[in-house]
Order: C-alpha cells, then structure tokens, then sequence
C-alpha cells in the first residue's frame, strides 16, 4: 500500500483578480476552493490514475470536513487523526503576478501526535511512505526524523519531499525517492546554477549520500532523473501552465504509481513528467485522460558526461 502523509493541510482558495490595487477594494473574476497539501495531492493524483493509496495526517475544524468531504466524494481511503485545531486556509491570489499567504497551522497535541504515531507502527516491508511538505510549528524541529526512523524500522520504502536541513537529514536513510526542482537543490548545497550541466553534479550527490532516486525540475528546461551511475533528462510537453500549485507533487505520484506497476524507473521518470506537465496546464490536478495525452511527447534522453 501507498500511504501518503500531510502533516499540515490546508484549504487552498485560490482566488482570480485581474489587477490587485492594495489599500482598495478588489472584485474577484473569480475564485476555487480545494483540498491542499503535498500529501493530499500526491493521493488525489493517484487516485486519478487508479492507483490506491491511504492519505494520513492531521485534520479538524470545518476545514477539515471540507478537506475529508471533497477526498471521500473523490474516493481517496483516508485515515486521518482528528485535531482540536482548525485546519488552516491558505490563500493563492493570481494577478498580473502570484502570491501566497500561507497559515502556520494548528497545535498538533502530543496525544494526537501520538495516534499518528500509532497508525505508522502498522507498516510492513510491503508499503511505501510519502511524506510531502512542511510540518506545523507546534512539533518538533526532528519530527520528520521520528517519523522516517519509525517507518524504517517497520522495513517500509518512504519518499520524502521536503527541503533544507529536512532533505539532508533523509539522505542517510535511503529514500526510494527525493524530488528537490533546481531552486531547492541549489540552495540545499549553497551554490546557484547557469546551466543544465551545472545541475547534474549535485543530483549525482543525492545518489551519493544515499537516495535510490532522484528527480530534479527545471520548469522549461524539462527534467533529470539520477537512478544509479545513470542520468537521463526528459523534455516537457508544451502546454499552456494554468497552474504551478500540485505539479511536483503530481510528478511523485506519477513516478511512485509507474514504478509500483512496472517496477521499470524510466517508465516511472516518463510518467512523472508528464503528470507534472498535465496538472501546470489544468486549474487542478491532473486527470488520467490528460496524463495520457502527454505521454507521448516526454523524450528521454540519457546524458553522457
């Protein structure tokens, strides 16, 4: 089984203005509210592509029904602790340009921490564990840490798809997956990158300090994959982007859904591409049909140096 963990969800309300003049009242065009979270779009995508999965974390408040309503008419299994808390809202305001306000989120208490705790002493060498996105700043610095060390114990493969000192402190352990795009990379080793080729050396170091596979995004310029001594790039379909929100969680959930049906890692680096690509040009998150379409125009290529 596919579990995915969103320790922090939130209600995106994405909301549509044609210029946004601060100090004055603003008309919306117009505006969507949907379930968010890196978790929760990793299982909805999954979902769409037949793919089971369980989504865990924590939910409460009105916003956590919204979020458990809308997954369960979808048909996405959930196990999710209930919290005291509200589950937050966070606000995506699309204008001439993008911006975000983001909710901290809730008190996680210890006995809800707990039952999540619990919930993850049930794995088996069988599953795999994604575990997307920031944490609530009511828990630890290394709660990430306690869930991994927990799951490996249990023999289960996890993903992880975080960033910082998180990222780093996962490598030793041996994720089947990290999925950093080139921003995150750079800033995770300090340095800046003018080139593609400038990339591949420090995608080749998530190998060396231990991850199974790598995924590295470059908007444009398409992306790498570093499995092994191998690297290989993939073009981008072209497409119209509608929406930048869940296209590298829509990436883990087509390459983790590929890899458990084929067990082939190209076919799961062609999948992911194009289930990234199909979500940037929806308003949500990719459906099957889109995938489909796209598949055929991901080229991979593998790079010699």
């Amino acid at each position: 089984m596919i579990y995915t963990v969103t320790l922090n969800p939130s209600i995106d309300y994405i909301v549509h203005v044609s210029a946004v003049q601060l100090g004055a009242l603003n008309r919306m065009d117009r505006d969507i509210k949907l379930p968010g979270g890196k978790g929760i779009n990793v299982s909805r995508v999954l979902n769409h592509i037949g793919q089971p999965s369980t989504a865990l974390g924590f939910l409460g408040g009105f916003t956590g029904n919204f979020i458990s309503d809308w997954l369960e008419k979808e048909g996405v299994h959930t196990q999710f602790v209930s919290i005291k808390g509200d589950t937050r809202i966070n606000v995506k305001l699309k204008s001439d340009t993008e911006t975000e306000l983001n909710a901290q989120g809730p008190l996680i208490e210890n006995a809800e921490v707990e039952q999540l705790m619990q919930q993850i002493d049930l794995l088996t060498a069988q599953d795999i564990v994604i575990l997307s996105g920031n944490k609530p700043p009511s828990l630890p610095e290394d709660f990430y840490q306690n869930l991994i060390a927990k799951v490996i114990s249990k023999q289960a493969n996890f993903v992880i798809d975080t960033t910082g000192t998180e990222l780093l402190n996962a490598l030793v352990h041996k994720p089947l997956l990290v999925k950093p795009n080139h921003h995150e990379l750079a800033d995770l080793f300090g340095t800046t990158f003018e080139s593609v080729e400038e990339v591949i050396p420090y995608g080749k170091k998530l190998i060396a300090l231990g991850a199974k596979h790598a995924l590295v995004s470059m908007a444009g310029d398409g992306a790498l994959f570093f499995t092994g001594e191998k690297v290989y790039q993939a073009t981008v379909p072209k497409g119209i982007v509608k929406n930048s929100v869940g296209a590298g969680d829509s990436m883990i959930a087509g390459f983790i859904g590929a890899l458990v049906d084929t067990k082939d890692p190209l076919i799961a680096f062609k999948k992911s591409v194009a289930t990234g690509s199909a979500t940037a040009f929806s308003y949500d998150l990719a459906t099957r049909s889109e995938i489909d379409a796209l598949l055929e125009e991901v080229i991979l290529t593998e790079i010699t140096l």
